[in-house]
């Protein structure tokens, strides 16, 4: 049963100040770190005498109160008794927004914000698709089966936009309820025919709304939620405290909407339909070429947004011709990312990414490619650079042989209705050829790749002895643990550790490295009891029962996991030398943070002892430490 800390948490609010002292509370892995609105408010003498509390630090602006290996639960206490909140406590201002050039910001950013989605993605993508079969096998669409279950598959893709608000909310640090009615604002009832007939002003601004709506779409919402996280950080710091509450809303709301609909969308409209006519030139200049860079572009003009100067083209094309030529290199390309997926169902390592790949595969064979796309190939990067390809080159062959669509209307293996001709028979085999053709290419040159982590590695991970680390010296007897060095590096005895916490031994006894190559190992056999979010810290209990904490470099934490990347989980049995961290050292010290590292045996109180070596430098799996019982 878990420890009561409510008594520790109610005194610690009390003795920095109250809970109308404290402007912001996070925690790293040992101490809870306070930024108080007046630090002469805080009574330090008497949080380093209480129990519970191993000493106070003032440091970086920020009031540390050490608590020690129980620190996360202290700090849900401390939330609940101060009544504030918080989601997770890692503090990751700006830390959250991904770093890099403007491609990698954009893609970590978007797949962050599907990630707490996708297995519900991958749910109603699967739905869509059965309410496609249930179409294809002559189930009318006013059939109540249809109906209920289309709703149940396709209301979640309608609504996309009212989901990643709440998403970017988190993100952007902005209220979630807020966010919530500025997707409302976005997708309201019958909104579209109120703007259909044109003409329409906000105080004699023109509004330019699609008429497609912003039903189903991503960027719009997000940089709604983004503009309007800003309207409220300003707001917030010149309200009243007394009125914020319904004052803040009500203004970010008054301001944010309108800019919604009076610039964001119409960017966003302006974009699309310049892609059209941009997509309509090169077409007259070339069909191959067409297909080419349209086959390549397709899911990144999906993702912006800007597929629709296309769509309504395409529509007009099939309705005046009779057939259309203009989105036919799109449709098949959702069987190159069903052909990626498969192969990285072979090869991936993480139970999870599989356990995601089945689902998402299914709804890419029906046409539905957002659970492959967001939850999958894009933050893996390159399989979604090798979709782009065969989709590409399927473009390129369905420009070249002229291949037209006659229908409008299903996705996936159901467009292939849409390609009969009663005049020419080759069109059909020429697209089928396409879909094959995708596939393949898909699974092919995704197996030209490497298969990247997206969940810190594999699960068997802690049954397989490392293979790349050398191992730590086997223990020999009960009466002592032998611990071994997790890192390459220079010897630093505790007490130079510039923290006074690690350095005074407040928390625990132990050594520190200087290191010099960025791969942490397990220094003995044992349980991962602890990997701190961030990736910075991780500690562990081994067999003979020492705890250790790894605490890469000083005040890491305010990386907010920049450069560091976890292997192993809570919970999770390892062995001596088995790689639990990576990070990198550049990227520490960029930020002008020490990295010394302490390893420390956090209950040495259970020990005699705690001897250190006597080596200047030691390498990973050399003798380090020795907790003499």
């Amino acid at each position: 049963m878990a420890k009561d800390y409510t008594e520790l948490a109610q005194d610690i609010v009390d003795h920095v100040g109250g809970k109308d002292n404290i402007g912001k509370l996070v925690h790293c892995v040992t101490r809870l770190r306070f930024s108080l609105k007046d630090e002469g408010k805080a009574d330090e003498d008497y949080l380093k005498q209480r129990d519970g509390i191993v000493t106070v630090v003032k440091a970086g602006g920020q009031f540390q109160v050490v608590i020690g290996n129980h620190v996360p639960d202290v700090y849900d206490a401390v939330l609940k008794v101060a009544g504030i909140s918080g989601d997770g406590g890692i503090d990751v201002d700006e830390g959250d927004v991904p770093k890099g050039n403007i491609l990698d910001r954009f893609i970590a950013l978007i797949s962050g914000l599907f990630q707490p989605m996708l297995g519900v993605l991958s749910a109603a993508g699967m739905l869509k698709g059965i309410v496609a079969i249930l179409a294809g096998v002559g189930v009318a669409k006013t059939d109540g089966l249809y109906i209920i279950l289309n709703a149940a598959g396709d209301g979640f893709f309608q609504f996309l936009p009212l989901i990643l608000a709440l998403t970017a909310a988190k993100r952007f640090k902005m209220e979630q309820f807020t966010a919530i009615a500025l997707g409302f604002a976005l997708v309201y009832p019958d909104i579209a025919a109120s703007f259909a007939k044109g003409g329409v002003t906000f105080l004699g601004i023109p509004v330019i709304f699609p008429a497609s709506s912003y039903l189903q779409t991503v960027l719009p919402i997000i940089l709604t939620v983004w503009v309007g996280s800003k309207v409220e950080y300003f707001l917030k710091k010149i309200i009243p405290d007394v009125v914020k509450v319904f004052l803040v809303p009500f203004f970010v709301l008054l301001i944010t909407v309108p800019l919604a609909y009076l610039a964001i969308g119409p960017v966003m409209n302006y974009a699309s339909d310049l892609v059209g006519s941009i997509f309509t030139g090169i077409y007259g200049f070339s069909p191959i070429v067409y297909g080419l860079i349209l086959g390549a572009l397709w899911q990144v003009l999906v993702m912006f947004g800007l597929h629709w100067g296309l769509v309504p083209l395409a529509l007009l094309e099939i309705q005046t011709k009779g057939s259309g030529v203009i989105l036919v290199a799109t449709v098949a390309i959702c069987f190159s990312q069903a052909g990626s997926l498969i192969n990285i169902m072979m090869r991936t390592k993480e139970e999870k990414v599989r356990e995601l790949a089945v689902p998402a595969m299914i709804s890419a064979f029906f046409g539905v490619t957002e659970p492959a796309i967001y939850g999958i190939t894009l933050p893996m990067r390159t399989p979604f650079i090798m979709t782009c390809i065969a989709g590409a080159i399927q473009g390129a062959f369905l420009g070249l042989m002229d291949v037209k669509m006659f229908v409008w209307g299903g996705l996936g293996i159901f467009t292939i209705p849409s390609f009969i001709s009663g005049k020419n028979s080759m069109n059909l085999t020429y697209y089928l050829i396409a879909c094959v053709a995708s596939l393949i290419l898909g699974f092919v040159l995704t197996q030209f790749v490497k298969i990247p982590y997206l969940y810190g590695g594999p699960k068997e991970a802690a049954d397989t002895k490392s293979a790349e680390a050398p191992q730590a010296q086997p223990l020999k007897e009960l009466k002592q643990e032998i611990i071994a060095s997790p890192l390459i590096g220079n010897v630093v005895k505790l007490e130079n550790v510039p923290d006074q916490v690690f350095a005074s031994g407040a928390m625990g006894k132990g050594v520190a490295i200087d290191p010099t190559d960025g791969t942490v190992v397990a220094p003995a056999n044992g349980e991962i009891t602890l990997v701190f979010p961030t990736g910075h810290a991780v500690g562990m209990k081994t067999e003979n029962g020492a705890e250790i904490l790894i605490h890469i470099g000083m005040d890491t934490v305010s990386l907010a996991g920049k450069g560091f990347k976890s292997f192993v989980e809570a919970g999770q049995k390892v062995e001596a030398g088995q790689k639990l961290l990576e990070f990198d050292l550049a990227t520490v010290r960029d930020a002008g943070l020490p990295v010394i590292s302490p390893v420390i045996v956090t209950n040495s109180a259970d020990f005699d002892d705690v001897l250190v070596t006597q080596e200047s430098r030691v390498n990973a799996g050399d003798y380090l430490l020795t907790a003499v019982k």
